[in-house]
């Protein structure tokens, strides 16, 4: 029996069990194989372990996705959550290289993505507070939003949530530098039933650019970051 006379539950069965790359592979050896890969009920869930891994022809965003998640452990996440002021020129080489692809891909997944239930992004030093709250307003079934060291995320975030998150039942933003514990405490009073966490980002030290003669070495600032 060859593999293309199951039937369409049975290849999306098949298909299920594979990664990306081995369902582009499959797909790629007939017509019909490729219409398995182009199914939306095949691609529920999304997870991405680097930044290249997004501009990839091996997945499909349709309004069948619901999970999605971006976690890139690098050492180059540390050279993106460098305040840009302090970056150095092979720094800011390194970061012109990748730092609109998670908003470029967000952007597209507000478009095709309606249905989206929950979203994880970490490591993500250059996603925006402008990103995320057009991810609220695109995504109105959105119940978990969960943040990790994403550098650039400021209390902006916290007043889209309050605006546009009303499905919003988890709200996850640890080691974001630039979210206050005065924006947490408005976030809590807007929205009492919000399961809200903030591991260590209120207690951190927020982007500061120099002001003035007096304003601290690129070396002091280098120090207090870490």
């Amino acid at each position: 029996m060859h593999i293309t006379q199951l039937n369409r539950e049975c290849l999306l069965h098949l298909f299920s069990f594979l990664d990306r790359d081995s369902r582009k592979n499959l797909a790629s050896t007939c017509p019909q194989l490729q219409d398995v890969f182009e199914d939306p009920a095949l691609w529920p869930l999304l997870h991405f372990r680097s930044l290249t891994e997004l501009k990839k022809d091996n997945f499909l965003l349709s309004p069948a996705l619901r999970s999605l998640s971006i976690c890139w452990h690098s050492s180059r996440v540390q050279v993106c959550s460098i305040e840009d002021w302090l970056k150095s020129a092979l720094q800011r080489s390194i970061c012109s290289r990748h730092e609109s692809l998670v908003n470029d891909f967000l952007l597209q997944v507000c478009d095709r993505c309606p249905n989206l239930a929950s979203v994880t992004l970490s490591g993500c030093g250059h996603v925006t507070d402008d990103c995320l709250a057009r991810l609220l307003r695109c995504c109105p079934r959105l119940r978990a939003l969960r943040l990790e060291n994403c550098a650039r995320i400021t209390n902006r975030t916290l007043t889209a949530v309050a605006a546009h998150g009303r499905a919003l039942q988890t709200l996850h933003v640890d080691f974001c530098r630039n979210v206050s514990a005065a924006g947490l405490r408005r976030l809590r009073a807007a929205c009492p039933r919000l399961t809200l966490r903030a591991e260590h980002s209120a207690a951190m030290i927020p982007d500061q650019p120099p002001r003035g003669p007096h304003a601290p070495s690129a070396a002091l600032r280098k120090l207090l970051l870490r």
